[in-house]
């Protein structure tokens, strides 16, 4: 039983690490997102999630509402935490080119995937993670 479990927690880090799950717009994922009037913040998640799937999302939220809780409150800043399982994040993924787990920032209509740094920092670096975050929503 530990085996599978380990093995069902282990092949998710493998896409992750190999690019798989997560695809974006190549051009569009190295750009870095400045000044613009709404920022959205996607997470995208399956339904069974692990420790690290967790802390990108409280990692996120903090950073948003840490250095963004004005522009937050008024909307100029969004954060919706989506399961592809279910009908509403699977829409909102294939409108977006999302294939699986995937944290996404979009200003301007550009489009900055987060995602391996997400899960590479969130658990064991979270303040790198928060100033990538940070970094890319910009000044508002």
């Amino acid at each position: 039983m530990k085996a599978i479990t380990l093995l069902i927690m282990l092949i998710p880090m493998l896409f992750f690490t190999t690019g798989v799950i997560s695809q974006t717009d190549e051009k569009s994922s190295q750009e870095v997102i400045t000044d613009a009037a709404k920022v959205e913040v996607y997470y995208f998640h399956n339904t069974r999630r692990c420790q690290t799937c967790n802390a990108v999302e409280e990692v996120t939220v903090a950073t948003i509402k840490e250095y963004y809780s004005k522009q937050y409150d008024s909307g100029e800043i969004t954060f919706q935490s989506l399961n592809l399982e279910e009908d509403s994040g699977e829409e909102a993924a294939r409108e977006l080119k999302v294939s699986g787990q995937t944290l996404l920032i979009i200003k301007d209509g550009k489009k900055k995937d987060l995602t391996n740094d997400a899960f590479m920092y969130a658990k064991s670096k979270p303040e790198k993670l928060k100033d990538k975050i940070h970094k890319v929503i910009g000044t508002i």
